[in-house]
């Protein structure tokens, strides 16, 4: 029982020790004015870098595209889906099946052509049947014509020994029957242009009905997508930023489905924010880190930077698109990785900065509150360039001097410890404080029984009297 006791109280003794070394360290980092505990910093100095990180994704610098059927749109095929897609990631050699369309709106466009062109061919054969009976008839006319003009000829001639009039008869008859005969050799002519021209017209539609299932047919069989060249298949992005996969669809003006990328350069795509894309410039030197393996940090650099912005989806603001190319190949990089990309916009060498939580402002001039002997002394400073922790302080402050990120309690209180050369600036007037807001120099009213005040100058200034005289 004795032995229990004594292994509880050393328990309890171990808590308490545990508890009262933190409290004991926080007390001993020091005190405020006003006795309250404080967290500090320091002032370092040595390289400060501006710079401006985002996420990205991988990309390859060059791959080869695997497309649909070129000729959907001259098919009157706009859009396809897919059906079945090989896996991303999937290595492939040259011929091998990587995906296959879905057939369902090329057999509905081949019904609906085979029906135009059923049409089509009918109204060809029906044109032709009319030409021939039309021009058939034509040619017996001008058989039946060129018979009553011989007619004709031998009752002229027959006449000459008849009356005057019963010749002019027979001659206007001949007249006649040659003047019809010409008529309608013409009008066969024109009949046969016709003829040709409504063979043209049926024929050319009839042909084009021909050709455009002759284009179905084709892009039909290219309805099974084959690898163009041997690599790794990586899924094509939409302009939503959604792989397209399995069930996607396929356009005639965007036919790709999938990408064979050249591994030996890439480069991350990320977007920037219109804050910060001001900072960014091509050539600026980056560090790449990768999602999948935090250790790994890539050199890179900015290759290029979008003059114009965009909207991208889950994003309130304009953004623009940057593009950071890796330096070295790296073989167990793959497209579509998330990246990390911290761009160095700024390096200042030397440099001292302090903790952006030890800056605080009164009257708009940057103040810290730094420790001076056994007390806390409110320090005017100037600073310099700016990133997202510390900020360079060009004057007020030496290295290792020791700052409080938490300001006192009456710090608001404190003067301030102005910079050499530093302008003034005015100090609010309290409300209600009439003899304080007075000018330089305005009379002010005495109270009553007072000494009238000295005589004053035009300016409003007192001038100074004369020191008394000696005596003797």
């Amino acid at each position: 029982m004795m032995r229990l006791l004594r292994t509880r109280w050393f328990v309890i003794g171990a808590i308490v020790a545990v508890v009262a070394i933190p409290s004991a360290w926080l007390m001993a980092r020091g005190t405020g004015t006003g006795g309250s505990k404080s967290v500090t910093g320091r002032v370092k100095r040595g390289d400060f870098k501006v710079v401006v990180t985002t996420a990205g994704d991988l990309r390859a610098l060059r791959d080869i595209k695997i497309t649909g059927p070129m000729t959907m749109q001259q098919a009157q095929i706009y859009q396809v889906k897919i059906q079945t897609l090989v896996p991303e990631g999937t290595l492939v050699k040259v011929g091998d099946t990587v995906a296959v369309l879905d057939r369902a709106p090329a057999a509905t466009k081949m019904a609906e052509v085979s029906l135009a062109l059923q049409k089509a061919q009918a109204q060809n054969e029906q044109a032709q049947l009319d030409s021939t009976l039309n021009l058939s008839k034509a040619r017996e006319e001008m058989k039946t014509m060129e018979l009553a003009l011989e007619e004709k000829t031998i009752a002229k001639e027959q006449a000459k020994f008849e009356a005057p009039s019963i010749q002019r008869q027979a001659a206007i008859d001949l007249e006649k029957a040659n003047r019809a005969l010409a008529q309608a050799k013409l009008d066969y002519k024109t009949k046969t242009e016709q003829a040709q021209a409504k063979m043209r017209e049926v024929g050319t539609d009839f042909q084009r009905q021909k050709n455009l299932m002759a284009m179905v047919q084709a892009v039909v069989q290219e309805f099974t997508i084959t690898a163009p060249a041997a690599g790794m298949v990586i899924y094509m992005k939409e302009w939503n930023g959604k792989k397209r996969t399995a069930g996607a669809q396929v356009s005639s003006w965007d036919p790709t489905v999938a990408t064979l990328p050249d591994l030996s350069g890439m480069e991350s795509i990320t977007y920037v924010n219109e804050i910060d894309i001001r900072k960014i410039a091509v050539g600026q030197p980056a560090v790449v880190s990768l999602d999948a393996d935090p250790s790994k940090k890539l050199p890179g650099r900015v290759t290029a930077v979008a003059n114009v912005g965009e909207q991208r989806p889950n994003a309130d603001a304009k953004v623009f698109e940057v593009k950071v190319t890796l330096d070295k190949p790296d073989t167990t990089l793959r497209p579509g990785m998330t990246t990390g990309n911290a761009i160095e916009t700024m390096a200042i060498k030397n440099a001292l900065y302090i903790p952006l939580e030890a800056m605080s402002s009164e009257a708009g001039m940057p103040v810290v509150y730094k420790r001076s002997g056994g007390g806390v002394v409110k320090q005017e400073i100037e600073t310099g360039a700016m990133n997202d922790d510390e900020v360079v302080v060009t004057r007020g402050l030496n290295e290792n001097e020791e700052l409080l990120l938490i300001p006192p309690p009456d710090g608001d209180k404190m003067e301030v410890a102005r910079l050499p050369g530093s302008r003034e600036k005015p100090k609010p007037v309290p409300a209600g404080d009439t003899a304080a807001s007075k000018p330089v120099g305005s009379s002010v009213k005495p109270p009553s029984g007072a000494a009238k005040s000295a005589p004053t100058d035009k300016k409003g200034m007192v001038p100074l009297s004369p020191p008394p005289a000696k005596k003797g």
